[in-house]
């Protein structure tokens, strides 16, 4: 029997990066002259993997939006990952938005990623997903290969991560 070699396709951001991240915009928040006097909030839910901000108008919920991702990008956390929701209006006139972040791959963008594994015609390559995340398989580790660099040609809306060769 010819010998299986295998890599995982994943997604995610770490959230003590994430977490690190929100403490220092909060700082740089709290000491920038344009968001004196008006307070901005930052908070993140590691449990329901959600950052919210809060704001008293638009303009500064964007700015600081924007100094988030600015932290988040210096620590290494994919902004692909991160799915901003509507502005809402909060309690005494303020501005609140929730951010997802997305840890692990949805399921219907990895049935979707199979399918397109499958459509695209390599051979003896096996996908199965498992749990949030996806198992390429095959005895070609050239086809392997192709099947990741095809992976990254795609654009899913996660950052793809690929690990665990086997």
């Amino acid at each position: 029997m010819a010998q299986q070699n295998s890599f995982d396709v994943t997604t995610g951001a770490d959230l003590q990066e994430v977490d690190n991240a929100v403490n220092q915009a909060n700082k740089e928040i709290a000491t920038r002259f344009d968001f004196k006097g008006s307070p901005v909030q930052l908070a993140l839910d590691k449990g329901k993997n959600l950052l919210t901000l809060e704001a008293e108008n638009d303009y500064k919920l964007k700015a600081a939006y924007d100094v988030l991702q600015t932290k988040l990008v210096r620590r290494g956390v994919p902004l692909r990952n991160l799915k901003p929701g509507k502005e809402q209006p909060a309690a005494g006139g303020r501005v609140r938005q929730e951010i997802t972040l997305t840890q692990g791959i949805p399921s219907d963008t990895a049935r979707e990623m199979v399918k397109a594994i499958k459509a695209h015609g390599f051979k003896k390559v096996q996908v199965a997903i498992q749990g949030d995340e996806l198992r390429v398989s095959s005895p070609s580790k050239d086809e392997l290969q192709a099947v990741q660099t095809f992976l990254r040609g795609e654009d899913y809306g996660i950052e793809l991560k690929f690990g665990n060769y086997r």
